[in-house]
């Protein structure tokens, strides 16, 4: 394992960390009672709640990173929190009346798409606006940690508050996770504002993967697209120099690919195929929760080595390998006829996607300038969303003609071809660790 070094992280990230940890349990627990609710509705009205949210993250994720960058991480953040306040208290209240939940839970949906676009290209920029680079590794890991935490946590919750006290229970428990949040966002403010830099030595190795090249920000006269005037620009125009950046930097180009590949057939199966595939198999609410939970102990045990150890000198290969893993994972849950068998599948499913966020995750934002970190993380959601929102729906398509099990082994497919073309590539087989990636702040 590469160095991470052993320096604490500052208390500024721990405490924005700790209340990340609490606000993403409410919302893996709404999210789980959502799916559950619209589970029972079919197939295709399933696939339309996630459609949902991830309809207007697509078409709003560029502005919301060159909002993000030109106002600043913490306003965009404390917006959007108390936005979803508003959000998870409308839906307490319809669930609690007697009409049919089905327009709610899509409108709901469209809510949190739309605020995700401004929340999380914030959010995903916070490690390296609060933590020193050498340290950014492990401190990608403890937020993907605390991120599994919640996807192991939150499922098994939301079913208990669903049986506890309905679709309502999980919108106000959620509501106060975001209070929480608010308060930690006035802790953490002066920090959030002075993004962490490589020091002064500006002239740095050349980013991993870039064959020899700079990427546009590692010497001082080499300025990222529109660094200067972004505060001069429409949102629109100044978003899509992150994508332009993106695609100009050959790592940051293809792990994005990668990524996009990953997310559209690795995501919906917790999101949608397990609870499809429950439902056919008459496994009870819990009983799906605890597989999805188990997803999420397999990420966060990779994660808790990478926290404690450092990630890989190889990130791009040990991100591959995961996707392989991933896909053995995949196949052993479409031949599960049981819950224990399913959860012993989610734990291999959850260890190959640990292995590929955690290593891909740090080389992405290392490889980004100061200037662009908002940006460059609104193309790296939206190279999880993009694919996302075709395959979602036509997985809600497909399976009311096909089994689940077969939509699975179609999944595990393209993840192992995936996982074995990224390790035949030489840009991504050769990048090394994130670690040796300065950036001046431009």
């Amino acid at each position: 394992m590469a160095s991470g070094g052993r320096a604490k992280m500052p208390g500024a990230y721990r405490v924005w960390l700790g209340g990340s940890a609490l606000s993403l349990v409410g919302v893996q627990a709404m999210a789980f009672a959502m799916a559950w609710s619209a589970a029972g509705q079919g197939a295709r009205f399933a696939a339309l709640v996630p459609t949902a949210i991830v309809l207007p993250r697509v078409l709003l994720l560029l502005v919301g990173g060159a909002v993000a960058d030109r106002f600043g991480v913490w306003l965009v953040l404390l917006a959007s929190n108390a936005a979803m306040v508003v959000v998870t208290v409308a839906l307490a209240a319809v669930a609690w009346s007697p009409l049919d939940l089905r327009l709610p839970l899509l409108l709901t949906a469209l809510a949190i798409g739309t605020v995700d676009a401004f929340q999380l290209p914030s959010s995903g920029s916070m490690p390296r606006r609060l933590v020193p680079p050498g340290v950014l590794a492990r401190a990608m890991s403890a937020r993907q940690l605390v991120g599994q935490f919640a996807l192991f946590s939150g499922p098994p919750l939301g079913g208990v508050l669903f049986g506890m006290a309905g679709l309502a229970g999980a919108a106000l428990a959620n509501t106060a996770t975001f209070l929480a949040m608010l308060a930690v966002l006035l802790v953490v403010r002066p920090a959030a504002e002075q993004p962490q830099d490589a020091g002064p030595d500006c002239e740095g190795p050349p980013a991993a993967g870039s064959d020899g090249g700079r990427p546009p920000n590692t010497g001082r006269g080499h300025r990222p697209p529109g660094a200067g005037v972004a505060h001069r620009r429409s949102p629109v125009s100044a978003g899509l120099d992150g994508l332009r950046l993106a695609w100009s930097v050959p790592v940051l180009r293809l792990a994005l690919l990668v990524t996009g590949v990953a997310a559209g057939f690795l995501l919906p199966v917790g999101t949608l195929l397990v609870p499809l595939l429950a439902r056919q198999r008459d496994w009870s609410a819990s009983a799906t929760g605890a597989v999805v939970a188990a997803m999420a102990l397999g990420t966060a045990a990779i994660a808790l080595g990478v926290l404690l150890r450092g990630g890989s000198s190889r990130p791009a290969a040990v991100a591959a390998v995961g996707l392989l893993v991933a896909a053995a994972g995949v196949v052993a849950l479409a031949v599960a006829r049981a819950p224990l068998p399913a959860v012993l599948a989610g734990v291999l499913v959850g260890a190959g996607a640990g292995c590929f966020a955690t290593h891909v995750g740090p080389l992405v934002l290392a490889a980004t300038p100061l200037t662009h970190l908002a940006r460059v993380q609104s193309v790296l959601v939206l190279a999880q969303s993009l694919p996302l929102l075709v395959t979602a729906n036509a997985f809600g398509l497909v399976v009311e003609m096909v089994d689940v099990p077969a939509v699975l082994f179609g999944c595990a497919g393209v993840l192992a071809v995936t996982g074995l073309a990224a390790l035949a590539t030489p840009t991504l087989r050769g990048s090394s660790s994130p670690a040796t990636v300065r950036h001046s702040n431009i």
